[in-house]
């Protein structure tokens, strides 16, 4: 019986092992430049701190994840990043909305944000910085948040059905906790996006903006992306936001259009 039963145990516990390794790399990748403790990760995963320190440690020594010497934190390593360049072409939705991307950068002067969603996760693909003197720069490109977090994630979740997007929520409870969200705020936000045809916060990132998303969709109706505009609260009024609306809605059309016509795939690019 015990041969059979090691046998077994092996894989599986390898493929969990391989699970919780990814999971470590999401929220480490999260933190960006900045990088995020122990105790982050710990949180974001539900590992226990021994755990999530020993995954840490062996992602360290294979350099997929570095430690800041003076600030204990980690921040996802050069491995990773060299991995990515295997596949320059990889996302070829970037490419076709980077046009559009400057085009709302330069007639409504804001910065505009390219998102895509990948799992459970929303991923910053591009930006445009906005001709206005005063840059919101409020997320970096290959930002990754889970999906409801930021008016990006909010219109990439709402995509998805109401159980599908409770799935999701349901299973990253921890993250969400450790964001002080809750899943029935989230699909709140979801479900008032589906209704408006954007997701707007009066409150952004950055302390004294304001951001507006819409989705990007093909002709038939599939969603490929989300497009953010971020601004200085006096220029992202609830009078101008309309205007601001309209005009990403435009470029967010024309975007779909060309993904359909070139017969990319809709979902996780």
């Amino acid at each position: 019986m015990s041969g059979p039963a090691a046998a077994t145990d092996g894989p599986r516990d390898g493929a969990q092992s391989v699970r919780r390794a990814i999971a470590v790399l999401r929220i480490v990748a999260g933190g960006q430049e900045g990088g995020v403790r122990l105790i982050d990760v710990s949180l974001a995963t539900g590992l226990n701190r021994p755990t999530a320190h020993r995954l840490l440690r062996a992602l360290v020594e294979e350099g997929a994840v570095e430690q800041d010497a003076a600030t204990r934190r980690y921040r996802i390593g050069r491995e990773v990043s060299l991995m990515g360049l295997a596949r320059p072409a990889g996302f070829p939705v970037r490419a076709i909305a980077a046009p559009h991307l400057r085009h709302l950068g330069e007639t409504l002067g804001e910065t505009a944000f390219l998102t895509i969603r990948q799992g459970d996760d929303s991923v910053c693909l591009d930006r445009a910085i906005g001709s206005y003197p005063v840059k919101v720069l409020s997320i970096e490109v290959g930002a990754r948040r889970l999906l409801g977090v930021g008016v990006s994630g909010v219109v990439l979740l709402a995509a998805l059905g109401t159980a599908e997007a409770a799935d999701i929520l349901q299973r990253n409870a921890a993250r969400l906790r450790a964001l002080r969200l809750d899943a029935v705020g989230v699909l709140e936000r979801c479900a008032q996006a589906r209704t408006l045809g954007h997701a707007y916060a009066p409150l952004g990132v950055v302390r004294g903006t304001r951001a507006v998303a819409v989705p990007v969709r093909t002709p038939d109706g599939r969603t490929v992306a989300g497009i953010a505009v971020t601004a200085i609260s006096s220029r992202l009024t609830e009078a101008r936001l309309p205007q601001v609306v309209q005009a990403m809605h435009a470029q967010a059309q024309a975007i779909g259009r060309e993904v359909q016509a070139r017969g990319l795939g809709g979902g996780p690019q």
